[in-house]
């Protein structure tokens, strides 16, 4: 972890996210010091239950998986969190999570419940991140999830960074430098690449010169 964390400073990283669909120890707040004691880059909770959060990191995605029809993730462990983040020096963030269908079954796929949408159809998510906006969440994230085999194209990027005013997420599957690149010609403002840079954290220089 140290080698990754100190690649993102020298490169200029602009946040660690820091969460997963599964975590099965108490090591969170451990992961969060360890960094914060390396880097003053910001740190965000990418939580994947209402058990991940923490007042060591700076900020959290207020996650509501809006392509899911699960009311668990679109409310019900909202409201769990909520009173700990009312009182939390967090930085709240209201972002509405898309899952797209990366061409394998992730363990957000899993662990949610709920299916993806269609690599294919970006009407669809387009239309998802649209309602979301209407209803005031602040960020669309399109993930593919970890390990996914095909990233999401750059036409849906396209396709849902034209219809919302508000940032735009990608991740999931991307091994590239040129996919990193691609993505942010595609109107991504944040492009999150995680298990590439766990296999090869010198992956983190070259796609952090393709922003």
């Amino acid at each position: 972890m140290n080698q990754a964390v100190d690649a993102a400073v020298e490169c200029g990283v602009d946040f660690f996210f820091i969460g997963g669909s599964l975590i099965v120890n108490n090591m969170l707040d451990e992961v969060l010091s360890a960094v914060k004691e390396r880097s003053d880059i910001p740190m965000v909770l990418f939580p994947g239950n209402s058990f991940q959060l923490s007042y060591r990191a700076d900020a959290i995605l207020f996650l509501s998986l809006i392509s899911g029809r699960n009311p668990e993730l679109l409310i019900g462990q909202h409201v769990i969190a909520a009173p700990f983040l009312k009182m939390s020096p967090l930085e709240i963030i209201s972002t509405g999570y898309m899952l797209i269908d990366g061409g394998v079954q992730t363990s957000v796929q899993y662990m949610s419940n709920t299916y993806p949408i269609p690599a294919h159809k970006a009407d669809i998510a387009v239309c998802t991140a649209v309602a979301g906006e209407m209803l005031g969440l602040k960020t669309m994230y399109m993930d593919a999830g970890s390990g996914a085999k095909t990233p999401i194209s750059t036409e849906m990027i396209e396709a849902v960074s034209g219809a919302v005013q508000v940032p735009l997420i990608v991740g999931g599957g991307i091994r590239t430098p040129e996919k990193v690149a691609a993505n942010y010609r595609a109107g991504a403002d944040l492009v999150v690449v995680g298990n590439a840079i766990e296999t090869d954290p010198g992956l983190i220089r070259e796609m952090a010169a393709a922003r």
